[in-house]
């Protein structure tokens, strides 16, 4: 693995490997254990899109493990000048180590990766968001000690992060039941990759469906960046395909509840089931941080 630009990139051995040191640096972060295995090295962060936790977790991994981490938004580069992506990629990759780039389109992270002699990390493109996954993988199995033959819920928009989903499911033999409205179904390309891959993956447009008997049950925000003007259309359409208590009665027990934030209560999820006992959305995001420690550890060692 040279590039991670699609969870695809992986293998599920790479999977496994990444998670084990996650779960390794977590714990030697919480034992106050130095890991400057990056010192001297550092990473450029292109930020098309505003972050909260991407950045902050990308930015605090290279600090805790020695390294630098340089933000650079387009706005303040020449790429937003005319600068191609190619030479971009090319003039940082004598600069830096690693490229991490939060991007509108698959194809500029997918240009970076071409042009680049560097690890290129794709930190949210309009496809996938494998980051995202990686963490959420390595929360599911703190909770539930594994993570072949578990029933995993996507439930709302089948979006970027949906799209990363039902290729991790596929990778470590996971089901995955989305439930979305018509019109808001995850990529068909990548149902069929996922598929061909050995996933078992149903599309469907009934919650309950996706919801019963789930050990996992995972909400997104309806009205992502750059929605913003099908608002009310989306809030409508998707009103039926809240995460609430009802919905959670219908899964496991001990179902756990996901949410990649930022969150909106009251409409892809309820507060009661956001603040409640199945909700694991704060270790969830913690998480970020140390999957992505893994990450830059496998991409740049």
């Amino acid at each position: 693995m040279k590039h991670l630009i699609s969870m695809a990139d992986l293998t599920h051995d790479e999977i496994i490997e990444i998670l084990d040191m996650a779960t390794d640096l977590k714990e030697k972060r919480q034992r106050g254990k130095v890991t400057d295995l990056l010192k001297n090295k550092s990473i450029g962060m292109i930020f098309e899109k505003s972050s909260t936790r991407t950045r902050v977790s990308f930015e605090v991994a290279m600090s805790d493990l020695g390294g630098h981490a340089l933000y650079l938004n387009t706005r303040d580069m020449q790429v937003g000048r005319g600068e191609t992506v190619a030479d971009t990629a090319a003039v940082l990759s004598r600069y830096l180590y690693c490229i991490v780039a939060r991007v509108y389109s698959h194809d500029t992270v997918k240009e970076l990766a071409e042009h680049s002699s560097i690890p290129v990390v794709n930190a949210l493109s309009d496809l996938e968001h494998p980051c995202q996954i990686i963490a959420d993988l390595m929360t599911i199995r703190e909770y539930k000690n594994r993570l072949t033959g578990l029933k995993y819920a996507w439930i709302g928009d089948g979006n970027n992060v949906c799209n990363s989903a039902i290729l991790g499911c596929a990778l470590v033999d996971m089901e995955i039941v989305v439930a979305c409205p018509p019109g808001y179904e995850p990529d068909e390309n990548i149902v069929e990759q996922a598929r061909k891959m050995g996933g078992k993956v149903t599309v469907t447009h009934d919650p309950a469906e996706a919801a019963r008997d789930a050990d996992i049950i995972y909400a997104d925000v309806w009205v992502s960046m750059g929605d913003e003007e099908e608002r009310e259309k989306r809030l409508t359409e998707l009103a039926p395909y809240q995460i609430n208590s009802e919905l959670v009665d219908l899964a496991k027990q001990d179902v756990i509840v996901m949410h990649c934030l930022p969150a909106h209560r009251g409409e892809e999820i309820s507060a009661e089931v956001m603040d409640g006992p199945h909700s694991v959305v704060f270790d969830q995001a913690e998480n970020r941080l140390h999957a992505q420690k893994a990450l830059l550890l496998k991409l740049m060692c």
